[in-house]
């Protein structure tokens, strides 16, 4: 049987799931594609390739070359390079593309929120919102806080950083999920009084706020990047039904 292929642009839990909803149907040949970027990554159901296409040109070539009838770009928020070139290939090749974006994360009463639009910005607030702070912004974009000596920094990412990194530091090597209550113990026995973080949404590594907000931290928050206009859904069942609408005319979702 000749099996429909389907690409993923993977990474989040929600490219995860949508994956093993995907891979139920017999006639269609699910890929999920990874970045490469983090070592030993969960890996999604069906067929998995990692690292990069070799932007729009390669891309566009690699859908051409796997006969792909469709694309779902369910990257992090703040993939924005990956994005814009599925955008600029799925455009060229003219294959349709669902981006499948969580939503943001929104203050709640409670919540001290500084909101800034990049990590200079972020690291340039930090020395006047606190003196030991939860770096949580993961680890490609630690060299812009290296500079800054007057804060003590708890650093936390899922594989080892490389590149310049601050002084005063710990770092803590761990993968989500991350509940209130273990957020709230991590701040108070390293003394944190400022969160940095990326609005990255999702309720996996939504405990931190929370916590922040328990104690009363202030959390600079760093806004998420433009992307490109495509059509989008916010969950894995509305990118299921858009596929399936694209590839059959229909939305019921068969299970096996």
């Amino acid at each position: 049987m000749t099996r429909t292929a389907v690409l993923i642009l993977a990474g989040t839990a929600e490219a995860r799931e949508l994956a093993a909803q995907l891979a139920r149907q017999p006639d269609l040949r699910v890929i999920s594609s990874l970045a490469g970027r983090t070592g030993d990554p969960d890996r999604p159901a069906g067929e998995v390739r990692i690292g990069g296409f070799g932007g729009v040109a390669g891309l566009t070539g690699w859908l051409a070359a796997q006969h792909v009838a469709a694309v779902i770009d369910a990257t992090h928020p703040f993939a924005q390079a990956v994005s814009a070139h599925a955008a600029a290939a799925c455009a060229r090749s003219r294959t349709p593309l669902l981006r499948l974006l969580r939503p943001p994360w929104t203050a709640v009463p409670g919540d001290d929120w500084h909101e800034v639009g990049s990590l200079q910005a972020a690291a340039d607030l930090l020395p006047s919102a606190g003196r030991r702070a939860f770096l949580t912004t993961g680890r490609l974009g630690l060299p812009v806080f290296a500079a800054l000596d007057r804060t003590w920094f708890l650093i936390r990412c899922v594989s080892p950083p490389a590149g310049p990194l601050p002084a005063a530091r710990h770092l803590i090597l761990a993968r989500g999920a991350y509940d209130a209550d273990a957020e709230r113990a991590i701040m108070t026995r390293h003394r944190i009084d400022v969160l940095v973080t990326k609005n990255s949404g999702g309720e996996l590594t939504a405990g931190k706020l929370a916590a922040a907000r328990d104690i009363g931290l202030p959390v600079i928050v760093i806004r998420r990047p433009p992307l490109a206009d495509v059509p989008s859904c916010s969950s894995p069942d509305e990118a299921e039904a858009w596929l399936l609408r694209q590839l059959t005319g229909r939305d019921d979702r068969r299970t096996t």
